[in-house]
């Protein structure tokens, strides 16, 4: 797992084409804004959570937030245990986002 700055995961994203913005707030986060493009699964479901990612193409890159960076660490930590070799964490969440947002 790498921790990227705003401006080096907004770089990344534009430039991988295997590039998947993975939200893991709750739903009820998710639909108050989020990133333009990005898929909602929820760290909170636990098992959940790891059933859904378990589904998700292992050889894509997933740019991982939550609302601060905490959950998203925590999400690409278990991406890596179940075998993700691409996981990136947005430091400082969609709280200092500063770029598009969609409602």
């Amino acid at each position: 797992m790498k921790n990227l700055t705003q401006e080096q995961w907004s770089k990344d994203v534009g430039e991988d084409n295997n590039a998947v913005i993975l939200d893991v707030r709750t739903e009820e986060e998710f639909i108050e804004g989020y990133i333009p493009t990005a898929i909602n699964i929820d760290i909170y479901k636990g098992q959940g959570f790891l059933d859904e990612i378990e589904k998700l193409d292992k050889s894509k890159s997933y740019y991982v937030y939550c609302r601060s960076g905490a959950r998203s660490a925590q999400a690409c930590a278990l991406m890596k245990q179940q075998g993700f070799e691409n996981a990136y964490n947005l430091m400082g969440g969609i709280t200092d986002w500063d770029g598009e947002i969609e409602k």
